[in-house]
């Protein structure tokens, strides 16, 4: 087999496909495109996990597993950048962190790759445990402990005991690299690991660069939204624990779909797509970094509602709003986005497409930001378009 593949569009010869989530309509056209086989499992996920823990037995990569309530992917992106350039280097697409884009990940191990940069999601206890017994990792990453996912595990306590549960697959010995203020992580560190410590560190933002100061050597990067300084302080360390070095010139990090992501707009205007997700830390990071990088513009916030945030919703809502006040203007979409006191209102992202394209002037700089439940990014696109 050359590959495993669950979108038979992304079939080529040899690949192996295995028909998930209504994959079962796609066999004839996974075999046209070439597929050496065709698998439709009793349980998906037990047969991906198997797959992806058969491949991953046989190699000696190094796996580094990241998790964390903020930044796991973008942290991801940013290790993967500072790696390739060094190692043989298989990371995860996209947001591939759950009970399918983990194995899907590991499948992709080659047996030249050295170091496999995995990302695991939850949305509850026992989750990461499970992903973490099927990559075996080496290393493992907590960017960050925060308020998400609290309808379904009650407290930040909660959540930081199911992101350590990733800290208690590793073998003794492991480097953990954890965020440097978390205290709510600290009565679920083992004392057995070899943990490394961030924090957020000194930079600067320099034509369109962030400069970031990292053991007292500035490292160049090419993004320009401050707050992912903490994730690439983070993916620093893992390099440094790898043995890597960071690169003389820029480190190019091309971030995973909706996360930061840039395009000019009319007029010398700049659209921050950030429609992947949203909790309260992403949604404060998010809004300073809109002030800073429009330098005088006008700023536009399109902000989506957060979900899962439990009983405490309203206050949380409320708090961004407080935030958002030094916005310009600010269109709020879904129910609950009512409450940042939104200067128009839109009840979905569709019905917020015709609001944009009426309000936003050339030569604004515009966030779209909201959990993914909201789907903002229809709202982006459209902008995008517009800018064509």
């Amino acid at each position: 087999m050359t590959g495993v593949q669950i979108d038979s569009r992304r079939v080529r010869p040899g690949d192996l496909f295995v028909a998930v989530a209504g994959g079962a309509a796609y066999l004839e056209d996974a075999r046209a495109r070439g597929a050496a086989a065709t698998l439709l499992p009793d349980d998906e996920h037990a047969a991906l996990a198997a797959l992806g823990a058969a491949v991953r037995a046989r190699s000696d990569a190094r796996v580094v597993a990241i998790t964390g309530s903020v930044g796991k992917t973008s942290t991801k992106d940013i290790l993967a950048a500072l790696l390739r350039p060094r190692l043989r280097t298989v990371a995860a697409e996209e947001g591939f962190n759950n009970e399918i884009g983990l194995p899907l990940t590991l499948c992709r191990i080659e047996p030249d790759t050295a170091v496999v940069v995995t990302e695991m999601a939850m949305r509850g206890l026992g989750q990461i445990r499970a992903l973490a017994r099927i990559a075996r990792p080496g290393m493992g990453v907590i960017t960050s402990i925060a308020p998400v996912h609290l309808e379904l595990l009650g407290s930040v306590e909660n959540v930081a005991r199911a992101k350590a549960e990733l800290l208690e697959e590793l073998p003794a010995g492991a480097v953990a690299v954890l965020p440097a203020e978390a205290p709510e992580l600290e009565p679920f560190v083992p004392a057995r690991l070899d943990v490394r410590r961030f924090s957020p560190p000194e930079v600067e933002i320099r034509d369109g660069r962030a400069h970031v100061l990292h053991r007292g050597r500035e490292v160049v990067f090419s993004f320009a939204a401050r707050h992912q300084a903490a994730n690439a302080a983070a993916a620093l360390e893992v390099a440094a624990a790898l043995g890597v070095e960071p690169p003389e010139g820029i480190v190019e990090v091309r971030f995973s779909r909706w996360r930061s992501e840039e395009r000019a707009l009319p007029g010398g205007g700049l659209l921050v797509n950030d429609a992947w997700n949203a909790n309260p830390v992403a949604m404060r990071a998010a809004l300073a970094s809109l002030r800073e990088r429009a330098n005088g513009r006008r700023t536009v916030a399109i902000l989506g509602e957060m979900a899962e945030l439990g009983e405490e919703a309203p206050r949380y809502h409320d708090e961004i709003a407080r935030e958002a006040e030094p916005i310009d203007l600010v269109i709020g979409v879904g129910e609950l986005a009512r409450r940042y006191a939104p200067d128009e209102w839109a009840p979905t992202a569709a019905e917020a497409v015709e609001l944009a394209r009426a309000l936003v002037r050339p030569g604004d700089v515009v966030l779209v930001k909201g959990s993914r439940s909201v789907g903002l990014e229809i709202v982006a696109d459209a902008l995008a378009e517009g800018s064509a």
